[in-house]
């Protein structure tokens, strides 16, 4: 096998083993990327929305600017990942992609923090979204890149700790820091980005001689962005599943603080703690199904029945959501979310490396794959108000939709054909 130092195709293979160091720097900086997203997108964007249009105009104004970002992001993932493909830089394939995305993207962050009008905050959020997508397809990218089939589920599951620990962890430096604007927006990325960055420094990147790099070719421009279900079922199939389970769990992380406003009636001052309290019990259980759910995947060999079952579970979930009207229900839902939530991507992700249209182009066919996991936060704020509406405010209504998302999601992965 050829080192993933040296200089090599796109298609070189990853290593046989990789240790406990590699997942332990690897898991730590997919746990910074996370970061970068969550604090936002769980609590601090809908509380500065909160502030600058009031309470009543807040839920289309947020839907504006989640909408805006996720169209962007929708751009990002992919173009990044193929050009990190394409990269033939003596820093590697990966590893310019992540600092550089890294700090612009910070930058957009800080546009929000400071932003006086709606329209600035949708500025700021979408050249985050952008180029923290950049951060993002390069780090799902390194599995393939770096961890042979035999530990994917494994790796998998530890990666699927990092959402619940950072949706932990952002909302805690919220909660610690509420009231302090342009604290809790940096602090998220100022943690995630140190972890990013000694995992930049320690990593083994691939690297791709400049002789062997594929011209660029308008038809390679189009690709970016697509990848043809006819020719590749069982990447379609993967795709619509992760879309529809990411489509429940976005009108969860979009609207909760809503629920918590209007549903249960909680004071404005109180939600960052409400928050925080219902994001440990559901990364509670989302740490314990995502480690247990990965190796047990990879022991049994067996990749689609644990997706579908955690799907389920979700949607019980949702059905759990629906029905609450205390403070405790709501908590008993968001645990039991954790679980499915937990196991799915734990396992989904291993599963996708392995029906991946072209090795040689991961992270651009990964990046493709993205949209699932950002077209949901584009979709579900559009479609919640009309939602919300038909069923006259009840937030109930949303949730049961929500809960059929994510039931739609665990069948969707049976027609995969090439695993069990």
């Amino acid at each position: 096998m050829q080192d993933s130092t040296t200089a090599t195709a796109p298609g070189s293979v990853p290593r046989d083993h990789v240790g406990w160091g590699f997942v332990v720097l690897y898991t730590l900086s997919y746990l910074g990327t996370c970061l970068l997203f969550i604090a936002p997108l769980a609590v601090t964007l809908a509380l500065k929305v909160n502030d600058l249009v009031g309470k009543d105009a807040a839920p289309a104004s947020l839907a504006l600017v989640a909408g805006a970002g996720s169209a962007v992001s929708l751009v990002g993932n992919p173009l990044f990942g193929r050009l990190s493909d394409r990269t033939a830089s003596r820093w590697g394939m990966r590893r310019p992609w992540m600092v550089g995305g890294l700090v612009v993207g910070t930058a957009g962050i800080v546009v929000v923090a400071t932003a006086t009008s709606v329209a600035t905050v949708v500025l700021g959020w979408c050249v985050a979204q952008l180029f923290f997508n950049a951060v993002l397809a390069v780090h799902v990218a390194v599995l393939p890149d770096q961890v042979p089939t035999s530990q994917r589920g494994m790796v998998s599951g530890v990666l699927g700790v990092c959402l619940p620990v950072a949706s932990i962890g952002a909302t805690f430096v919220v909660k610690l820091f509420s009231g302090h604007e342009l604290a809790m927006f940096l602090l998220p990325c100022a943690v995630g980005g140190v972890l990013i960055l000694v995992f930049a420094a320690n990593l083994d990147d691939r690297r791709l001689a400049a002789e062997v790099r594929p011209a660029w070719t308008l038809r390679d421009v189009v690709d970016t962005f697509i990848v043809n279900p006819r020719r590749h079922p069982d990447f379609a199939w993967a795709f619509l599943s992760r879309f529809l389970l990411v489509m429940a769990y976005a009108f969860l992380t979009t609207y909760q603080v809503y629920f918590l406003l209007d549903r249960l009636h909680r004071a404005e001052a109180d939600i960052p703690g409400l928050v925080f309290l219902g994001t440990l019990a559901q990364s509670s259980a989302v740490v314990l199904a995502s480690l247990v759910g990965g190796r047990i995947s990879d022991w049994v060999g067996r990749r689609k029945v644990f997706v579908c079952a955690a799907a389920l579970v979700y949607a019980v979930a949702m059905v759990l959501l629906s029905l609450a009207t205390t403070f405790a229900m709501y908590m008993v839902a968001v645990a039991v979310s954790g679980v499915g939530f937990g196991l799915y991507f734990a396992v989904d992700l291993a599963l996708v490396t392995e029906v991946l249209p072209d090795p040689d182009h991961a992270a651009k066919d990964l990046g493709v794959f993205n949209y699932a996991g950002a077209l949901p936060f584009t979709i579900a704020p559009a479609l919640a108000p009309g939602i919300l509406s038909l069923g006259a405010g009840s937030y109930s209504v949303l949730f049961a939709a929500a809960a059929a998302c994510a039931a739609a999601g665990a069948f969707a992965v049976l027609p995969v054909k090439a695993l069990r």
